[in-house]
């Protein structure tokens, strides 16, 4: 069974025109990809036959939105050759696999390459190309781990807080493929070369704490959870629970917001504090104990409209609805899943959720006609394994 597949929708965002090979993996690479696709770019996905490890339904992983899909066996015999046939015609591919894999695959750099010597070829992975560990299975919290990164965050008395996976794959590893790239497609636009980006979630989440690494060398952080100004040490920088065991967050660092801060919370005595440490505990417990006499949304209504820099910690169910997210259309409502919309915002090419989530296998005829590469019958669909828990 074969199903219409989805048409590219130019001029909608900066990379219009911009054409990116995914081969499908699970993480950082897909987000990366969704990325570019939200930007504009005709992101072709290789989805596999039987789907990815890890994988959701296929009609839910919005980080397949705005994409197409083609499927192949990269392991049958003339599966590379489809794959050169898409990178020859690319300006971008994207791969999450381990080191040497692509290679034995024979979709490496240099096969790539060998094709369209113009190829930005970007390679996300935890521990990079090269290295000790390049060759070792791992996952978002080992990457982090080895950082420094995890180790800040949480409470000094407790394990250190796993911050889900964004801190790793999506800031330390998506985020910095997109920049790669980008840049790297640049060069290629200005010079006709293409080249390799190694992007390592380790590398980029490292990169992510250079200004503490600098208050750290200078004497102004301390190396130790809970500690310091921006990591939950300061009694006017984190969150406190309120009546209804819900959470307001504090972010009142600047003088004249924690004078405000504290003056709506009733506390104008607790002014001197604000840089005297042997206060700080003091502090602690009086905030906590003014947060506690009433509700997030009683506080949430204290705080409106303040500069005090409170806010109420939301769940993602919340947020959507929230006044100011809501206003400005920070999330969508597209084919009944709610998500949030592409960022950030341009004012000459503005972007949009343009087609949901691509379903495997399912463009494999539009996009051998739009490429101008050759047509091969898709693998059923409904094959593919496409809820793995």
């Amino acid at each position: 069974m074969t199903t219409a597949g989805t048409p590219p929708t130019p001029g909608n965002g900066p990379l219009s025109g911009v054409r990116v090979v995914e081969l499908a993996g699970i993480g950082p690479g897909p987000f990366a990809a969704m990325l570019l696709a939200d930007l504009g770019a005709d992101v072709v996905r290789v989805d596999r036959p039987g789907g990815p490890g890890l994988a959701i339904d296929p009609a839910h992983d919005v980080t397949n939105r705005n994409k197409r899909s083609v499927l192949v066996d990269l392991k049958a015999p003339d599966g590379p050759a489809r794959v050169l046939d898409l990178a020859e015609r690319a300006d971008i591919l994207v791969e999450g696999y381990r080191p040497g894999v692509a290679e034995r695959l024979g979709v490496g750099p240099g096969d790539c390459h060998a094709r369209n010597p113009r190829l930005v070829y970007g390679r996300m992975t935890g521990w990079g190309q090269d290295g000790p560990l390049a060759r070792r299975a791992g996952h978002d919290i080992a990457y982090i781990a080895l950082t420094g990164t995890l180790g800040m965050i949480g409470r000094p008395d407790e394990p250190p807080a796993v911050p889900a996976n964004l801190l790793g794959d999506y800031a330390g590893g998506s985020l910095y493929l997109v920049v790669g790239v980008l840049a790297a497609l640049h060069h290629a636009r200005a010079t006709g070369t293409g080249q390799v980006v190694d992007a390592a979630i380790v590398d980029g989440t490292a990169h992510l704490s250079a200004m503490i690494h600098g208050m750290l060398a200078a004497g102004g952080w301390q190396d130790r959870r809970a500690a310091n100004l921006l990591d939950g040490g300061c009694p006017y920088y984190g969150t406190y629970e309120t009546a209804d065991r819900r959470y307001m967050a504090v972010g009142a660092l600047e003088g004249k917001f924690y004078e405000e801060f504290l003056h709506l919370l009733g506390l104008d005595d607790l002014v001197p504090a604000r840089k005297d440490w042997t206060r700080w505990g003091e502090l602690r417990e009086r905030i906590a104990t003014a947060f506690a006499s009433r509700t997030r949304d009683e506080w949430t209504a204290v705080f409106e409209g303040s500069d005090a820099c409170v806010a109420p910690v939301l769940g993602l169910g919340e947020a959507p609805y929230h006044p100011h997210l809501a206003a400005r259309g920070t999330f969508t409502d597209h084919g009944g899943i709610t998500q949030p919309a592409p960022a950030p915002r341009f004012s000459a090419t503005p972007t949009a959720v343009r087609t949901g989530p691509a379903r495997p296998g399912a463009d494999t005829a539009a996009v051998a006609r739009d490429w101008g590469i050759p047509d091969r019958p898709a693998d059923d669909p409904d094959d593919l394994v496409t809820d793995r828990g």
